[in-house]
């Protein structure tokens, strides 16, 4: 099919994806295209594998024999294809909420570069085919359960192959059709699958590493908005400057707390109010110890981004085919512990920052330091911003389920043939669920710390200042009690309309 699109294209090549090349490709919906050296990848996979079963009646599992327990079931040549669909098919059994579009674009995107390292034995066409979705914006319709994270995401990997064979359901210009509707208008034809071509669709993590992706760029975009409201409370809270002190941070240099510190500082250079003499000797630890806490995060995201980009960048689905080598090996890639743990540290990590968040907003309404109760005049006629403290809590609270380890979790499948599995799949949507929580328990933080601010005498910094005009034509200062969960839908909003610089997002340690 001929179609139209932008002319800057990005080219999936053998070359690793960053997350700054993943941020860049989802902000600006950059179309994508395969490089002449992955088509010959691809291109001469495919030709090693037909020659093997052309010249071979050797079994191969998932190949020329059945799948899981029925591994040991031999397929006649003439029915390999009609094997690849039938397995498609049968593992379409996905359940419960829809997956997000935007997630199931980042699932698409990781297939087709797992596919590129021409390990797969896919035809060149069922790549392109997954190009040309991922280009036009056809987004197979996926369930977020039915995946036991080994195995590969079986189920909702289904869906979207379901929908390369014209079955199934899509998205196209947000409305959910029958596939073979839009391939139809499209003036696409559905792909017939070859030997092995279903198996390399289904098995793999792409439904596991497409959710963490989405988790670990709003992690440091959450991370980053931590440091600045928590900047903004330290000033409201008439906090002190001194335990981010660099010597602080260098006789105990954790590169996080290092760099959470020096953000902290900057954030706050030439404030008035921090500059001014305090009265107190010490702050609660949700202010003094936000390098500490805010660092020990950004430390687990640097780790859980390692493991998800060594991840995708890799060859996950079963069996291995090395064309140099001539072997073709069964092993154990689609197994999706390594994320499993990742995403669960990403879980305990990420919701820390909400759990301080909220500890900081508890003490601005205390009633202390200067500010009125409730940071409202004529507390007890007025509840001010008692409530939105209690939306925290709850959030922080439900967080705390949810963090709880997906990994540490199994069960039996396949008749005991596939007799562990990661369950990584449920800790990547439930990762998805905490990040959005920690961004909400940040925009009532932020809300109550630009209430605080308006009570001050004195400014804080200039930066801080020129983030508050913005915000604060959204969100003006309360003076009476009204509905606040209009002011948090407003916050979080505004929060979702800055987009960040990646090496703001990604930033290092300064020299």
């Amino acid at each position: 099919m001929k179609y139209t699109i932008r002319a800057i294209m990005h080219k999936i090549t053998t070359h690793p994806l960053s997350l700054s090349s993943l941020n860049d490709l989802m902000t600006n919906q950059t179309p994508i295209e395969l490089s002449s050296e992955v088509i010959e990848n691809i291109a001469n996979c495919r030709a090693y594998l037909d020659e093997k079963l052309q010249n071979s009646n050797t079994p191969i599992y998932g190949i020329n024999t059945g799948f899981g327990a029925l591994c040991d079931v031999s397929i006649d040549t003439n029915q390999l294809g009609q094997l690849q669909e039938n397995l498609v098919r049968s593992h379409a059994c996905g359940t419960g909420k829809l997956v997000p579009q935007h997630i199931v674009k980042l699932m698409l995107l990781l297939k087709i570069k797992s596919l590129s390292n021409g390990n797969s034995g896919v035809q060149l066409a069922t790549v392109q085919r997954l190009v040309e979705f991922y280009n036009l914006n056809i987004l197979p319709v996926v369930y977020t359960q039915g995946s036991l994270g080994a195995s590969g995401d079986l189920a909702p990997l289904a869906h979207v192959a379901l929908c390369v064979i014209g079955e199934g359901e899509v998205w196209h210009n947000g409305i959910q059709k029958p596939t073979k509707e839009v391939l139809k208008e499209c003036k696409i034809r559905p792909i017939q699958l070859q030997s092995k071509e279903g198996l390399a669709l289904l098995n793999g993590t792409q439904f596991m590493s497409a959710y963490a992706i989405h988790c670990l760029l709003k992690s440091y975009k959450l991370s980053y908005f931590s440091d600045l409201i928590g900047a903004l409370s330290l000033d409201a809270y008439d906090g002190r400057i001194e335990p981010f002190d660099p010597l602080v941070q260098l006789v105990r240099p954790h590169k996080g707390q290092i760099l959470t510190a020096q953000r902290i500082r900057g954030f706050l250079k030439d404030s008035a109010l921090i500059r001014q003499e305090k009265t107190h000797v010490q702050d609660p630890y949700s202010f003094r110890c936000m390098p500490q806490v805010h660092g020990a995060t950004k430390d687990a995201l640097e780790h859980v981004s390692s493991v998800v980009l060594t991840e995708i960048n890799s060859v996950s689905d079963n069996p291995n085919i090395f064309t140099e080598a001539d072997k073709i090996i069964s092993g154990g890639n689609f197994h999706g512990q390594p994320l499993a743990l990742s995403l669960d540290f990403l879980k305990i990590a990420v919701s820390e920052l909400g759990s301080i968040s909220e500890r900081r907003t508890y003490q601005l309404i205390s009633g202390e330091r200067g500010l009125p109760s409730f940071l409202v005049n004529s507390p007890g006629l007025n509840s001010g911003y008692m409530i939105p403290q209690y939306t925290a809590a709850s959030i922080v609270s439900a967080n705390k389920q949810l963090a709880t380890p997906a990994s540490v979790d199994s069960i039996v499948s396949s008749n005991g043939q596939e007799d562990h599995v990661s369950m990584g799949a449920n800790a990547a949507t439930q990762a998805f669920e905490l990040v959005d929580n920690v961004e909400r328990i940040l925009a009532i933080e932020l809300m109550n710390a630009s209430q605080a601010l308006y009570m001050r005498t004195l400014k804080t910094s200039t930066f801080l200042e020129q983030f508050l005009t913005g915000f604060r034509k959204e969100i003006p200062f309360t003076k009476k009690d009204k509905p606040l969960y209009i002011d948090i839908k407003k916050t979080i909003a505004f929060m979702q309309s800055l987009n960040f610089d990646n090496d703001v997002l990604f930033e290092q340690i300064s020299a």
